[in-house]
């Protein structure tokens, strides 16, 4: 029976890849994203591909409601999900504190921390009855682990930079709230992974700058910055350790960059 992977924010990026580097290695997918068509041709392209499965949810994550009657209404085969991507996010403006737009900060908190709780906390409830059904069927508790959460951090949760104020709060949140699902769910054999990018040429930039696309280039110059592939090939490879190997925590930059703040660019 084929591995299920459930990735939230599937339709660009990481998200994106992620998807790509799954399907390819023969899972099942669960796909999420707001943007219907993209979710579609995306789901068409990875089944005609790689011959797997692909269920489409199409619900924005800052929506509660829709969140938990989605997941929680999934088709029996679909609820055995062994891996969660918690990928949804995005960063809106990049201002001084005193400057910034409120809309953005709470676009940034509603998408961020209580969009990334609300699908960890559906899925991990399945996750958690799955296990525990697994457990009883070989009659004793198993040392090793059926399911595995991947939440996406970022590089801003370790180092606040100048105008990143709440993006970097929320990163911030993530690798608190990482840590504390990975303590709450140790009793259920679920791994927990944070996975820290840096700098990505992705539509991440574009999006944090409102489509300007030429400031959203500049961010990358002088640097040969991760691809979304990169980042898709560390999470795979997070995913198929050992049971009773777990990766808690994990920083990537490219070469030229030390952390959120320091980089070496080519002039």
């Amino acid at each position: 029976m084929p591995k299920i992977v459930f990735i939230t924010g599937a339709t660009a990026g990481f998200g994106k890849a992620c998807a790509e580097k799954f399907a390819a290695n023969g899972y099942d997918l669960i796909l999420n994203g707001r943007r219907t068509d993209r979710l579609q041709d995306l789901a068409d392209t990875l089944e005609k591909k790689y011959n797997v499965a692909v269920l489409q949810l199409p619900f924005d994550v800052q929506n509660e409601k829709a969140v938990f009657d989605s997941i929680q209404n999934l088709p029996g085969d679909w609820q055995r999900i062994d891996v969660l991507i918690n990928n949804a996010g995005l960063a809106l403006g990049r201002d001084y504190f005193e400057e910034a737009d409120l809309n953005d900060w709470n676009t940034m908190i509603d998408t961020n921390i209580k969009g990334f709780l609300y699908v960890a906390k559906a899925v991990s409830q399945l996750m958690a009855k799955y296990n525990a059904r697994l457990n009883d069927k070989v009659g004793q508790a198993s040392s090793g682990s059926a399911s595995h959460i991947i939440n996406m951090g970022s590089v801003a949760g370790k180092e606040v930079y100048e105008k990143g104020n709440v993006y970097c709060a929320t990163k911030y949140a993530v690798d608190a709230l990482n840590q504390a699902m990975r303590i709450d769910l140790l009793r259920h054999h679920i791994k927990v992974t944070a996975i820290h990018p840096g700098a990505a040429e992705t539509e991440f930039s574009v999006v944090r700058f409102k489509g300007d696309e030429a400031t959203a280039k500049k961010i990358y110059d002088g640097l040969q910055p991760l691809t979304a592939e990169d980042v898709a090939d560390i999470i795979y490879y997070c995913t198929t350790l050992p049971d009773h190997v777990c990766i808690n925590d994990l920083s990537v930059t490219c070469l030229r960059q030390a952390n959120a703040i320091y980089f070496n660019r080519q002039v």
